[in-house]
């Protein structure tokens, strides 16, 4: 087994949360999983490698409200799934404001099974 090395815990994400281009407000797919610093996509359209995105997403938090994410992200990486037309992406957060940022965070530290 590997070890994780990443920096900032992550959550894998149980419930369907779709993943919007803020820009055009097109769905582009859905997380996988999110940390602080970033997120894995299962991404529905093709992505341009290395480039910049705005995206946005929900999430609810224990209560069940809602809390609108919004993130400058960078495409690290992107490689096809085994479904037609997906592939997962890899990005990394390069702005997102801090009041989102302690949300984000609260989220991922909620769930027990975050590493």
């Amino acid at each position: 087994m590997t070890e994780d090395t990443r920096r900032a815990p992550r959550r894998q994400v149980a419930d369907l949360v779709l993943v919007q281009d803020a820009i055009t407000e097109a769905s582009i797919g859905r997380l996988g999983n999110v940390s602080e610093t970033g997120m894995l996509l299962m991404a529905s359209v093709p992505l341009v490698d290395d480039a910049l995105y705005q995206l946005s997403f929900t999430l609810l938090d224990e209560r069940g409200q809602p809390h609108r994410i919004d993130v400058g992200a960078h495409l690290l990486w992107n490689e096809a799934a085994n479904a037609p037309g997906q592939s997962w992406a890899g990005f990394r957060f390069i702005a997102l404001p801090t009041e989102q940022r302690q949300q984000l965070r609260a989220w991922v530290e909620s769930d027990p099974q975050a590493v």
